[in-house]
C-alpha cells in the first residue's frame, strides 16, 4: 500500500523550479557535458567562454579593445573595458534569467548570447561569483554564492576605467575535480583573435592577437601538421561575412572551421553547407565543368564565419546553427564573391581548377582499385577469415542491436579466451593477423590494397558511411603492454585517418583489462593500475599472490568472462577534429623518426630504485 501512494500522480508531485534551481539541477541543458577540464569542451571551459563572450560583444560594437584574463587555479577573472552593465542593473543582469540588452538591437546587433542565459549560468555554477561596474567614475558590485546575492556595494572609482570585472570559481558541488589547461583556455582565445581583428587579449601576461582574421587561422592551421598551401589563401572579410580557404598538398579530406557571432560551431550547420554549395557551384561555373563537391573540397583547409542578427542553434551550447532562411543569399553571395576573385586572379583560379581535376582522377582510379579488392575478396571466399560474428547487429536507422559491439584483438591467444567466454548474440571479434599497417601518411586506396584494412572496413560495413555499421561499439582489445598500445595506437590512427565519423558518432572504445590479479585463499582481486595493486596486496596481506598479465592470453576464459561482461570496462576515444588532432598523429604517427626518437630520448623518465 505504501508504495502505491509513491506513484500517485497528483497536484503534491508537480514541482516549479526558479530558473537558479534549474541550472543547478538540469547542469547539462545550460553548459553541455560537465567534465573535469581534459576536453575543451567541459564545463568549465563552457562558463569561460560565456563570460568572455560578453566582453567580445562590446568590442563588436565598438568599445573597450582589450580583455584580460586571469586564472590561478580554480578562480578565473575577466577584466573589459566596455560600456559597464548599467549600475542600477547589475545585479538583475547576473542573476535573472531573460534580462539583458541584447534584446535590443539598438545595443547589441550581432551578440551570441541572446537568450539572457550565459552570464546567470555562470553565477549559478560558481562557488564565488562577483560582479563589478565601472561607469563615468562610479562603480557598483554584487557577490553571489551559488547563484544567491550575498551583499552589494557601490561609490566612487575615479581611477577606474569604464568597463565590467567579473571573478568566479566553479562550485565543486556540481564540477567535482576540475582544471583549468592553458592549451584548452589558449585555443580559445586564439579563435576570439582570429575572429575580431584588432582585439587584444591577455591571459596571464600572454597576448591573443590578429590583424588578418581567418587568414592567421587558416595559415596556423597548415603549420600545425608542416603542410603547404598549393596557392595563397584565398581571403574575403566584411562585416556579416567572412571567409578563407585553400588547398593542401598533403592532407586527406576536407578540414573547415565554422563560426557564428564568434562562436565556434564545431557541428557546422547551415552557414558551412551554404558555403561549401556557393563554393562548389563558383568553381563548376568558372571552369565549366560538373565536378562533384567532394573533388572540389579534397585537400582544402579553410573556415567561415557569419554574423546574424536572429541566431537559431540546435542546443543550448551552440555546437549548430540551425536558420536555414539563411540558405540562398548565402550560397549566392559566396558564389558571387568566388567568381569575381577567379576572374581576379586566373592564376589562383586555374590552381584550383588543376587541383581538382587531379583529385577526380585520383578518385576515379581509387574507383578501379575497389573493383579489384571486390572482386579479389568475391573469389577467395563470401566470408571474412578473421570475423568471428555475433547473430545481432546494430541498425540504428531500425533502433535495433543497441549495446552489439566487436572486439579487435591480436592474435590467437588472445581471441581465444575472448571467443571462449563471449555472448555469441551480442559479441563479435575480429583477429588482427599482426601489428596493423600504420596508415597516417599513406592515401585512400592503401585500404583497398591492403588485406588486413580492407577487411576490417568490411567487417564493419563502413566504406562510404556509418549508415550500414554493423555494430554499436567497436572495442580496441590489446594487450596491455608495450606491443599491445602501440597497436592500439595504429587502429585508432587507421579509424581517424579513414573513417573519423565512427570516432565523431561515439562508436570507437578502448576495452580496460586488468594488469594484476591480487589474491589469497579467501579472495581474488583485479587491478587495473599499480596504486590499486598495492592497495589490493594491503588489504589482503603480505601471504598474498600478484600475477602481473602481459597479454589478454594469460587470462583463463573462466576470469576473462566478468572483464567482457556486466563488469565490464570501457573508456570512449573522443573525437578531436582533424585540425586538432593532425598535429599529434603527424608527430607521432608520421615519418619524422628522428625528430620523435629525440624527443624520447630528451623526456624519458627512468624509475630510480628505492
Amino acid at each position: 500500500m505504501a508504495d502505491d501512494k509513491k506513484h500517485v500522480y497528483d497536484e503534491s508531485k508537480i514541482k516549479t523550479l526558479s530558473s537558479l534551481e534549474h541550472i543547478r539541477l538540469r547542469t547539462g541543458m545550460y553548459i553541455g557535458r560537465i567534465g573535469d577540464g581534459t576536453n575543451y569542451d567541459d564545463g568549465c571551459y563552457i562558463l569561460l567562454k560565456e563570460v568572455i563572450d560578453n566582453a567580445i560583444d562590446e568590442f563588436i560594437m565598438g568599445y573597450g579593445k582589450e580583455v584580460q584574463i586571469s586564472i590561478q587555479e580554480q578562480s578565473v577573472t575577466v577584466r573589459d573595458y566596455g560600456r559597464g552593465i548599467p549600475l542600477g542593473k547589475v545585479v538583475d543582469c547576473v542573476s535573472k534569467i531573460n534580462t539583458g540588452a541584447k534584446y535590443n538591437d539598438d545595443v547589441f546587433q550581432f551578440s551570441v548570447g541572446l537568450n539572457g542565459v550565459g552570464t546567470k549560468a555562470v553565477n549559478a555554477l560558481s562557488k564565488v561569483f562577483r560582479v563589478c561596474s565601472f561607469r563615468e567614475g562610479q562603480f557598483a558590485e554584487a557577490s553571489f554564492k551559488q547563484g544567491k546575492l550575498k551583499n552589494e556595494k557601490s561609490g566612487k572609482a575615479p581611477n577606474e576605467d569604464t568597463g565590467t570585472l567579473i571573478e568566479f570559481q566553479p562550485d565543486p558541488e556540481v564540477f567535482k575535480q576540475i582544471q583549468f589547461l592553458p592549451e584548452h583556455v589558449e585555443r580559445r582565445l586564439r579563435h576570439y583573435s582570429y575572429l575580431n581583428s584588432g582585439l587584444r587579449l591577455v591571459y596571464n601576461g600572454k597576448t591573443f592577437q590578429s590583424r588578418n582574421g581567418l587568414f592567421d587561422l587558416v595559415m596556423e592551421d597548415l603549420q600545425a601538421d608542416g603542410s603547404e598551401p598549393i596557392y595563397p589563401p584565398l581571403h574575403y572579410a566584411e562585416k556579416t561575412l567572412e571567409f578563407c580557404f585553400t588547398h593542401s598538398n598533403s592532407r586527406y579530406g576536407e578540414s573547415f572551421y565554422s563560426f557564428v557571432n564568434g562562436q565556434y560551431t564545431s557541428d557546422g550547420g547551415t552557414h558551412l553547407s551554404a558555403f561549401r554549395e556557393g563554393l562548389l557551384k563558383a568553381v563548376n561555373e568558372y571552369g565549366r565543368e560538373k565536378f562533384d563537391g567532394d573533388d572540389v573540397r579534397e585537400s582544402m583547409v579553410g573556415a567561415v564565419s557569419i554574423r546574424l542578427k536572429d541566431p537559431v542553434f540546435e542546443s543550448q551550447t551552440k555546437n549548430k546553427l540551425g536558420n536555414t532562411e539563411i540558405r540562398t543569399e548565402l550560397v549566392n553571395r559566396v558564389r558571387e564573391e568566388m567568381l569575381q576573385f577567379f576572374n581576379r586572379n586566373k592564376e589562383i583560379a586555374e590552381k584550383i581548377i588543376s587541383k581538382v581535376q587531379d583529385t577526380r582522377q585520383l578518385r576515379k582510379e581509387l574507383q578501379e582499385v575497389k573493383k579489384l579488392a571486390r572482386d579479389r575478396a568475391k573469389a577467395i571466399t563470401i566470408r571474412i577469415p578473421q570475423l568471428k560474428d555475433c547473430k545481432e547487429h546494430y541498425n540504428k536507422a531500425k533502433a535495433k542491436g543497441k549495446g552489439t559491439m566487436v572486439f579487435i584483438t591480436e592474435g590467437p591467444s588472445a581471441a581465444g579466451s575472448i571467443v571462449s567466454c563471449r555472448d555469441v548474440q551480442t559479441q563479435a571479434i575480429f583477429v588482427l593477423k599482426g601489428k596493423p599497417l600504420n596508415v597516417w601518411d599513406l592515401k585512400r586506396d592503401i585500404v583497398y590494397k591492403n588485406d588486413e584494412m580492407y577487411n576490417l572496413m568490411r567487417s564493419l560495413d563502413i566504406e562510404d558511411n556509418l549508415e550500414g555499421l554493423r555494430y554499436d561499439k567497436v572495442v580496441l582489445a590489446t594487450d596491455a603492454d608495450v606491443d599491445g598500445l602501440h597497436i592500439r595506437n595504429l587502429l585508432i590512427t587507421y579509424f581517424f585517418r579513414f573513417f573519423d565519423q565512427l570516432v565523431h558518432d561515439g562508436h570507437l572504445f578502448v576495452l580496460e583489462t586488468p594488469l594484476f590479479r591480487v589474491r589469497n585463499k579467501e579472495q581474488t582481486i583485479y587491478c587495473y593500475s599499480e596504486v590499486e595493486r598495492d592497495a589490493a596486496a594491503e588489504k589482503l596481506g603480505k601471504s598474498c599472490e600478484i600475477t602481473r598479465f602481459k597479454g589478454l592470453g594469460e587470462i583463463n576464459p573462466a576470469e576473462f568472462k566478468q572483464f567482457i561482461g556486466k563488469e565490464m570496462r570501457l573508456s570512449q576515444v573522443e573525437y578531436a577534429p582533424k585540425h586538432d588532432a593532425a598535429g599529434i598523429l603527424t608527430f607521432y604517427m608520421g615519418k619524422n623518426t628522428p625528430e620523435r626518437k629525440d624527443y624520447i630520448m630528451e623526456n624519458l623518465v627512468v624509475p630510480v630504485e628505492d
